[in-house]
């Protein structure tokens, strides 16, 4: 049955704090009819999103014909389920919607929705469920394959848009390459992966050779970075998936005018130019590696702007920069291809 979903942002309709709900208006339209949200009801995704076009935002399920999917479309810090969101999803359940959550929460291990579920025949779907459970051995890993990490200074600043971006850019280029999702939104949009930030610590690294090793037949996979290593709240995650990996390639990423890890966390994101060596002093540690592109994230600033900033990080780092959505990943792609020459992979 083809998916056709009602995507829930009540009270997290902001283009950062509803990021799932952006990326699958982006990357999935063709399965969306709407997005809902009381306080915004009757305006457009473009006006309140940015993307999504003219699909409305609604504050009705009944509003929506022929839905019968509704996505929860943010994942908050700590990824719990909003007090508020609890009878909008029991209605959808009731309406016979089936749920899709990126929470930590599990919806499956909620007796109420579970047995909700279980009485209207809908299925609950918990994208950051896995039962990973390995330890990395180093072994296994395909020479031959060209293995590209993204990774930033903050969390929620681009990375996964970065990764989906260069990979559709690189197969324009005529190169066998595969995206491989690391979040809940990623396994969204790319319908595969493995959700790196609830795999049990022990177990990250592991999850990540086995994703890799899974994928290898392909000539190039780009993977979607998590967190970042300058951030103390998810940083333990970010190098579990960088040692796992093992990139022969880095994308750096940061998103342009950031000045904090979070709106509540006033710690000051690192500079790019602080953060590179560290990133590629912990990859050299396991697997030879360096940086080779900057993917910056200018939502909110004019194109004149972007474009001015790309040119002050070439200027200071030395590696080409661009905005993914703005630009297009040319940049980027020419960057894999310049390494893949180098590495003869």
């Amino acid at each position: 049955m083809a998916r056709r979903m009602v995507i829930l942002t009540e009270g997290y309709t902001l283009a950062r704090a509803a990021k799932t709900a952006v990326c699958a208006l982006r990357y999935r339209p063709e399965q969306v009819l709407a997005v809902f949200d009381r306080e915004h009801a009757g305006r457009t995704c473009r006006e309140i999103l940015g993307v999504g076009g003219e699909l409305p935002v609604v504050d009705s399920l009944d509003a929506v014909e022929d839905a019968n999917t509704l996505l929860l479309g943010t994942a908050p810090a700590g990824g719990k389920l909003p007090a508020p969101w609890r009878p909008i999803i029991l209605d959808a359940i009731r309406c016979g919607f089936d749920v899709i959550s990126g929470l930590h929460e599990l919806l499956v291990d909620d007796s109420e929705f579970a047995e909700a579920a279980r009485r209207h025949g809908v299925r609950l779907i918990d994208l950051r469920r896995n039962d990973e459970r390995e330890v990395a051995d180093g072994k296994g890993i395909r020479p031959g394959c060209l293995r590209i990490l993204t990774m930033a200074n903050a969390s929620s600043s681009g990375k996964m848009v970065a990764s989906v971006e260069l990979t559709a850019g690189l197969k324009r280029a005529g190169v066998d390459a595969k995206f491989l999702a690391t979040g809940q939104t990623g396994i969204l949009i790319e319908g595969d992966g493995c959700p790196m930030d609830r795999v049990i610590g022990d177990f990250i690294s592991g999850a990540a050779e086995n994703l890799v090793r899974t994928h290898q037949h392909h000539e190039v996979i780009v993977v979607e970075g998590q967190g970042a290593l300058s951030d103390f709240r998810y940083s333990a995650v970010t190098l579990g998936l960088l040692h796992g990996c093992r990139p022969d390639g880095i994308v750096l990423g940061c998103q342009m005018g950031r000045e904090f890890l979070g709106d509540d966390v006033k710690v000051p994101v690192v500079p790019l130019e602080q953060l590179r060596p560290f990133v590629e002093m912990a990859a050299n540690l396991v697997h030879p590696c360096r940086s080779i592109g900057v993917a910056i994230n200018g939502r909110g600033y004019s194109d004149e702007e972007v474009a001015a900033e790309c040119a002050r990080i070439e200027q200071r780092l030395s590696l080409p920069a661009c905005d993914v959505i703005r630009h297009g990943p040319d940049k980027l792609v020419n960057a894999v291809l310049e390494l893949r020459r180098e590495l003869k992979k």
